[in-house]
């Protein structure tokens, strides 16, 4: 027996590389997988950063583009608005013009019927289709100006015939040759008048009159009351 106990403690050796190592070789497999996810863990939050980041980037190139395209709408608006009052405006004068124009190519005919008034000449039909153009006319914006006794205006006076006159303190129409025409503010032909202004020295001399008039009239009235006062006495 003591022979056989040494061969059996040499064989034992042996038999232990055949037993499995499992449990070993899985904790360490095991471990492996765990710390992975700890790695993962930390690199996590570094790249959240960096796309929130290039989100903000992007939110603010967005922000300015959005800020330029308002901008240029607002302008573009801007100037759409200045261009259709500027063709309204511009559509209104041609039309004035066009008006203007055409009434002053009729200016004669109407000329021709204000003296065929004035000499009673203006009966029957020709005084309906005159009456008619005289009408449509004041439609069309045109009115007529000047008349006699107003103060002269160059701007829209145009004398033909100048005189003095005792009874007018300042330069005044006298007398109308041709009446005046315009269109709202705008004159297509001044009135053609005749004018006369105040004499030379009248004011100066007048009161000079006056004065010796009165003394006069002073002197007969004192004359005529000593006459009625010496009457009685002498008689």
């Amino acid at each position: 027996m003591t022979e056989e106990t040494p061969g059996f403690d040499e064989q034992q050796p042996q038999a232990q590389p055949q037993q499995p190592d499992v449990p070993s070789g899985a904790a360490s497999d095991d471990a492996e997988p765990q710390a992975a996810p700890a790695q993962d863990k930390g690199a996590a939050p570094a790249g959240d950063a960096a796309d929130t980041a290039g989100l903000t980037a992007q939110l603010d190139q967005a922000r300015a583009a959005l800020t330029e395209r308002t901008a240029d709408l607002q302008r573009l608006q801007a100037e759409y608005q200045n261009y259709r009052r500027r063709v309204e405006r511009d559509r209104a004068t041609v039309k004035e013009i066009a008006v203007a124009n055409l009434l002053t190519e009729l200016l004669p005919v109407l000329d021709d019927i204000g003296r065929a008034r004035e000499h009673g000449e203006l009966v029957g039909g020709f005084k309906s289709v005159a009456e008619s153009l005289e009408t449509v006319a004041a439609k069309m914006g045109l009115q007529q100006f000047g008349k006699e006794g107003e103060p002269f205006d160059p701007t829209v006076h145009e004398a033909l015939m100048h005189s003095y006159a005792p009874d007018v303190t300042e330069t005044t129409c006298v007398a109308i040759l041709q009446p005046g025409y315009r269109i709202g503010e705008r004159t297509i032909r001044p009135a053609r008048v005749a004018v006369a202004e105040p004499q030379p020295g009248a004011q100066t001399v007048k009161p000079a009159e006056e004065s010796a008039e009165d003394e006069a009239a002073e002197q007969g009235k004192g004359k005529g009351k000593d006459k009625d006062n010496g009457g009685p006495e002498e008689g």
